[in-house]
């Protein structure tokens, strides 16, 4: 079935019709595209509402996405954003229709609990740039060397004087939870300093040589916001208002900002596996950005039942999308295009009943 198609026809069968979009506690209820595949050609059905939970990286695209559906359907997907740890714990337990993390899953997380049993799928929804986003006013064209970026977050450079900014303290802003742009971000550093990599080390959760945390980007941007002469790292979407991106050097020795053009020219050096998982610390390039991710949802093959089945491939086929990825794009998200795209609607057809 073609999707753009059924969304004319969609909307010529329910004009006006609008759904409301709730976020309460961190949950997201998105409406949802649904579709009726057999008798009928494009006939509406009621499907029923999935649950997920997981990464705060995607939550301001998703949350667009859903005054986007508002439209088109009343079926709905409640998105919790709780950091892609706790979202990959739930996926595990099965208590969730799909997580979603910035982390690719092991090999060891595909075979074991709900995963091992029911088969799971890794879907790129999105990529993005991980910035090292700051409040300082009296800084505002920054620029850092990788060198610079892992001392700060070692607690060796301390004040923004040795950034070549006027002399104050610098306060350094990280995530307090468990977090797939966490592991991004330090996997980063553990490239740009051997002494990251030996004292700190990647993961989802560091013992963080210094600094405030907060829970989720959410979070962490509202640390940064709120506390001028602060500095961090969040996903782009939250670079607003106070918060700047500092411009750092590539791998190529260029300073470069995390634009969505930036963020694409660095993915597309990122060499996917037969999962469709894939990462690269230090991407080459002139114009990359050397700090990027991408961010998957996990869904079930089997074990959900044939409706709510529908309900997660339809969403996710309609995610994909060139409407709503250029939406997220303008939201600072890095678009899924060409080959990879087409990788990930044929990885979507194995969510059976």
């Amino acid at each position: 079935m073609q999707l753009n198609h059924f969304s004319t026809k969609l909307k010529q069968r329910l004009p006006g019709r609008r759904s409301s979009l709730a976020i309460t506690g961190g949950v997201v209820s998105l409406s949802l595209l649904a579709t009726a595949c057999g008798g009928g050609g494009g006939e509406i059905k009621s499907l029923p509402t999935i649950n997920g939970a997981g990464a705060s990286f995607p939550a301001a695209a998703y949350q667009r996405w859903a005054g986007d559906y508002a439209s088109e359907t009343g079926n709905q997907v409640n998105y919790q954003s709780v950091g892609s740890g706790a979202g990959v714990r739930q996926f595990l337990a099965g208590s969730v229709d799909f997580g979603a993390t910035d982390e690719q899953l092991s090999d060891e997380d595909f075979s074991k609990d709900a995963a091992g049993q029911r088969g799971a799928v890794q879907i790129p929804m999105l990529g993005g740039t991980i910035p090292v986003a700051y409040n300082n006013a009296d800084c505002p064209d920054l620029q850092l060397t990788q060198a610079q970026v892992a001392d700060i977050f070692l607690g060796k450079i301390t004040n923004w004087s040795d950034l070549g900014c006027p002399a104050s303290p610098i306060t350094v802003a990280h995530r307090s939870d468990g977090s797939g742009t966490t592991f991004g971000f330090t996997n980063s550093l553990a490239c740009f300093s051997e002494e990251w990599k030996d004292k700190v080390g990647v993961g989802k959760a560091v013992d963080w040589p210094v600094g405030v945390g907060g829970k989720g980007n959410e979070g962490v941007a509202g640390v940064i916001s709120n506390t001028p002469g602060s500095i961090g790292y969040v996903n782009q979407a939250y670079v607003r208002g106070d918060i700047k991106a500092a411009a750092l050097q590539n791998k190529d020795g260029n300073f470069v900002l995390p634009t969505s053009e930036n963020g694409a020219a660095a993915l597309n050096q990122v060499v996917l596996d037969e999962r469709l998982g894939g990462e690269d610390c230090n991407p080459a390039g002139a114009e990359s950005f050397p700090i990027v991710a991408f961010t998957w949802i996990l869904a079930y093959q089997s074990g959900q039942g044939a409706e709510t089945a529908e309900a997660v491939r339809t969403f996710l086929t309609w995610a994909l999308q060139d409407g709503p990825q250029a939406t997220a794009a303008e939201l600072g998200y890095v678009p899924i295009t060409g080959d990879l795209r087409k990788r990930a609607l044929d990885e979507i057809e194995k969510i059976k009943e």
